[in-house]
């Protein structure tokens, strides 16, 4: 099974009337809209025009001029509400919808973006291997499902470890110029992130992150490198990752649709 990849968010761009705001900040509003409701975040920054802009995860941005009052935000989203919610039903459109996995062979499953399919083989021990095109999976007693799931997930953590500790590696050294340490990883299921710092240095990766693209788990890692010097997500933490990484938002779109 493919994934559909939307790498361009849509936007409204338009000029808005000037009012006396001067410090940047950020913060998140709710509108009603005939039976919808739009939740949207507004980013104050040194700009001069507005900015809508729809995700393909459904979120609405508005980057507004830092002088800029809310009641004139709120005109301007109920102004383009209907807009809004056309381009959050589009994107909907693309929303995988895999169904459980079962675990028995024939069935696809994701590694580093790529499909894989399960073919199951008796023999004289438990294991998994990648080999051209397929996960094999070796059983010595039987391929019950619950057998074939441990044996995949124990598969998947080893392979993360190794994937995840590489790829910090890698962008760390950008940010212990700036002058911080290396963060401990820690990596575990999560039910609705794909990764947090804590402030006490703790990175914590979802496992299932090594099922995204390589790209991708490059960018929920310097995502969360940024939080070593923002701890929210202020302007000042989005200039920053798009310093390091300028198509960050195609990244995210694609981890947002590619994956379930």
């Amino acid at each position: 099974m493919s994934y559909p990849q939307i790498t361009q968010m849509a936007t409204d761009n338009k000029s808005p009337k000037k009012n006396l705001r001067t410090s940047a900040q950020s913060a998140d509003f709710h509108m009603v809209y005939g039976n919808q409701t739009i939740t949207y975040r507004v980013l104050y920054a040194a700009r001069r025009t507005m900015e809508i802009a729809v995700h393909p995860d459904g979120q609405v941005v508005i980057k507004a001029p830092a002088d800029v009052k809310p009641e004139a935000i709120r005109h301007r989203v109920h102004k383009r509400a209907r807009w809004i919610t056309r381009q959050i039903a589009y994107f909907q459109q693309f929303q995988p919808r895999t169904p459980p996995r079962r675990y028995v062979g024939g069935e696809t499953h994701l590694y580093l973006g790529r499909q894989y399919r399960l073919k199951l083989s008796k023999g004289g021990s438990d294991g998994v291997k990648l080999a051209r095109g397929y996960f094999i999976v070796s059983y010595r007693d039987e391929a019950s499902p619950a057998t074939v799931r441990q044996l995949l997930d124990r598969w998947y953590l080893v392979k993360a470890r190794a994937k995840f500790s590489e790829l910090l590696e890698l962008r760390l050294p950008e940010f212990q110029r700036m002058g911080y340490d290396k963060p401990t990883l820690h990596i575990r299921r999560m039910k609705t992130r794909w990764g947090s710092l804590s402030s006490n240095g703790v990175l914590t990766l979802n496992r299932d992150l090594i099922r995204a693209p390589r790209d991708c788990i490059d960018y929920v890692i310097t995502h969360e490198l940024c939080h070593l010097k923002y701890s929210n997500h202020s302007p000042e933490f989005y200039r920053l990752l798009e310093r390091f990484l300028p198509d960050w938002e195609r990244r995210k779109a694609r981890l947002d649709l590619g994956l379930v």
